[in-house]
Parts: structure tokens; sequence; C-alpha cells
């Protein structure tokens, strides 16, 4: 048997789709509220995260999925920058 999915990406795969909801909502949430560099960093820290799970999952995805999940990544990464300013 070949195994068709890594560690992470496994994992993730069996995770409850609501409980991955409701911990990403409040770790964008916690980033958006902590003020300041921290928050900026935390914020650009959840999108570098985000980036590499699209990277990891783009052959898989439909184009109209992959465009919604760039611009939510470039709406992340823009207030992450903003936060630093």
């Amino acid at each position: 048997m070949q195994r068709t999915q890594s560690g992470i990406t496994g994992r993730l795969a069996r995770a409850n789709p609501t409980t991955v909801f409701l911990v990403t909502l409040l770790l964008v949430l916690v980033a958006f509220f902590t003020p300041g560099v921290l928050g900026g960093l935390f914020t650009l820290l959840l999108a570098g995260a985000i980036a590499a799970l699209l990277v990891t999952t783009w052959r898989v995805q439909t184009p109209p999925t992959r465009a919604i999940r760039l611009l939510a990544l470039t709406l992340l990464v823009t207030a992450g920058l903003v936060k630093l300013l």
C-alpha cells in the first residue's frame, strides 16, 4: 500500500470540519484584535500557514476554489501588513 496523504494533511482530512473552522476563526480573531506589531506578525504567521496549506492542496482544487483561497490569502496578508504599519 502506498500512502496518499502525508502526516499533517492526513490528519486535517480526518478532522471535524466544524472544529477546524471554529479554531481557525478563533485564531484569526485573536490575530486581528491583538494590538500593534504583535497582531500584525501573528496575522502574517497565519497567512504563511494558510499559504503552505494552499500550496499542498493546489492540485486537487478547482479553479474557482483556487481563486477564492487566493483572494482570502491576499486579504489576510494585506490586513497583516496594515497592522504592522
